[in-house]
């Protein structure tokens, strides 16, 4: 399993369910609501602060497992 990585939600769009996290160790990475863990609506805010995985999409990076760090 890939080591967590943390890192600053740069947009996310409620309405089409996805964005985009600036890693901190550099470089965006795509994020889908589904990815985000928690029950019910689950969506990001620009400048929340996550924990995540990186794992590799069809269409690139993306996150896994996103959590909000508190």
């Amino acid at each position: 399993m890939s080591a967590r990585e943390n890192g600053t939600v740069k947009w996310f769009n409620n309405s089409k369910g996805y964005g985009f996290i600036q890693r901190d160790q550099g470089g965006d990475v795509f994020v889908h609501y589904r990815a985000i863990r928690g029950d019910g609506y689950r969506t990001l805010e620009e400048g929340m602060r996550v924990e995540f995985t990186v794992i590799q999409g069809q269409k690139g990076l993306q996150a896994e497992d996103v959590s909000v760090v508190k």
